[in-house]
């Protein structure tokens, strides 16, 4: 057979393979091919709308807040963090009418006020000056105590608004803490009933509300600083706002940054105001300062452990105590004369691993602290001043101070909070496998 012959046999069969795979709408890239090119960029396009949306509408309620990540600021600046800056209008907050069982007839037994009688800023105890270690837990009181004051003005965090209809938010004026330490703080003798018994009658109360009904409890404000608080019946007010000092003794499936609010503790000993002395370094003549109690988290082994490596040292005061007026004003004057204050784990939060590293090495902790120069503590000392306000618990409240703070983070859950309740209002229609056929 010819050479040639076969080159052209060879070139046919290529010519028909070519014409074939052209043929082929497997391989018709002018045709369906260019379709589903168009097919794709719409669905590239859609999702990539769809992303924009989203975003926009994040910016929009407030769950992202892109400045701070473009315009951070330090915690401790002068200036403050980003939530101390300006937020708009005040909150607008509804108050239940409880009976002062509830709230504040608890602080005063012998009160001759009827138990209906509603509670005014007129007729408002004050809070008792030697209630001791009760005051740590008061945030309740302060919290109801501004919504009562009236002054402030325009430059308010929250506002008490008399129509529900008008409301951003509800709170509920009962003292938790507060009942806790009246009623049950023993947890086992025949009084702790008085503190069950009120919280059965505020459950009550609430679901018996069509404002809570509405919103299932989402948008209500109920504190809970005593870790023990509500202890019976809290998982009942999971979806509620709640106001705590740390999560250690709730359940994982219960409280969470995303809808609560953690609030400092109302600070025992007085606030110090004469602070501002021409050397205040040299003037504290202690070194480390502690007074309380030893018997805390994992009987007291942590405490314990740190009485024995802090013995011995002149200018460490290390000194177990129980909390009364007298130990009290001692631990005033003491934490005044000391460079720092030793702060150990107490009953909460649940972990000690951190003071556990630090006890096992003797001398570790006044080695350190031996280390700080002058200039660095006065630059802490004076970091701390220019926060201090942020931590003060007082009536009538003042800007920035610890109420306004928190009621400022009560309307920064609000957005994600009030999504959560539209959610729940929608229309909820069953899958294709679960409609009857």
């Amino acid at each position: 057979m010819p050479s040639q012959w076969k080159y052209g046999t060879k070139g046919c069969v290529s010519s028909y393979r070519l014409q074939s795979a052209k043929n082929d709408p497997r391989n018709n890239v002018n045709g369906d091919g260019k379709r589903s090119s168009k097919m794709y960029g719409k669905v590239i396009f859609s999702i990539g709308f769809l992303l924009l949306l989203v975003f926009s509408y994040s910016i929009f309620i407030g769950t992202v807040d892109f400045r701070s990540y473009f315009f951070p600021r330090h915690p401790l600046s002068p200036a403050g963090p980003r939530s101390a800056c300006a937020t708009g209008p005040p909150l607008k907050v509804y108050m239940y009418e409880l009976p002062r069982r509830f709230h504040v007839g608890m602080m005063d037994h012998k009160s001759k006020i009827d138990d209906g009688a509603p509670v005014t800023a007129e007729n408002l105890p004050l809070w008792p000056k030697n209630s001791g270690i009760k005051k740590q837990h008061s945030v309740e009181y302060w919290l109801m105590a501004s919504l009562l004051y009236e002054g402030g003005g325009e430059e308010r965090e929250v506002v008490r608004v008399l129509n529900p209809e008008r409301a951003d938010a509800f709170f509920v004026p009962f003292f938790s803490s507060l009942s806790f330490n009246t009623h049950g703080h023993n947890m086992t003798d025949p009084e702790t009933e008085k503190d069950r018994q009120l919280q059965v009658d505020v459950i009550e109360f609430l679901s018996q509300s069509k404002h809570w009904q509405r919103s299932g409890g989402r948008d209500h404000v109920i504190p809970m600083t005593h870790p023990n608080a509500f202890r019976f019946l809290r998982q009942q007010l999971n979806a509620s706002i709640l106001i705590v000092a740390d999560f250690g003794r709730y359940p994982k499936s219960m409280s969470t940054l995303w809808k609560d609010v953690v609030a400092p503790y109302v600070h025992v000993v007085d606030f110090f105001t004469d602070d501002e002395i021409s050397d205040p370094f040299e003037s504290r003549t202690t070194l480390l300062f502690f007074r309380g109690g030893m018997v805390r988290k994992d009987e007291g082994k942590v405490r314990a452990e740190l009485a024995k490596i802090l013995a011995g040292y002149d200018d460490v005061h290390f000194e177990q105590s129980t909390p009364t007026p007298r130990t009290i004003k001692m631990s005033t004057q003491g934490m005044r004369s000391s460079k720092f204050c030793l702060h150990p784990a107490g009953d909460t939060p649940s972990s000690c691993r951190l003071f556990d590293a630090i006890a096992i090495q003797p001398g570790y902790i006044v080695d350190q602290l031996r280390q700080f120069s002058k200039e660095r503590w006065v630059k802490m000392w004076r970091q701390l001043k220019n926060i201090s306000h942020h931590f003060e618990f007082q009536y009538p409240p003042k800007k920035e101070d610890a109420v306004d703070m928190l009621w400022r983070q009560v309307k920064h859950k609000l957005p994600s909070v009030q999504l959560s309740v539209h959610r729940s209002g929608r229309l909820k229609v069953p899958d294709w496998w679960q409609r009857t056929r």
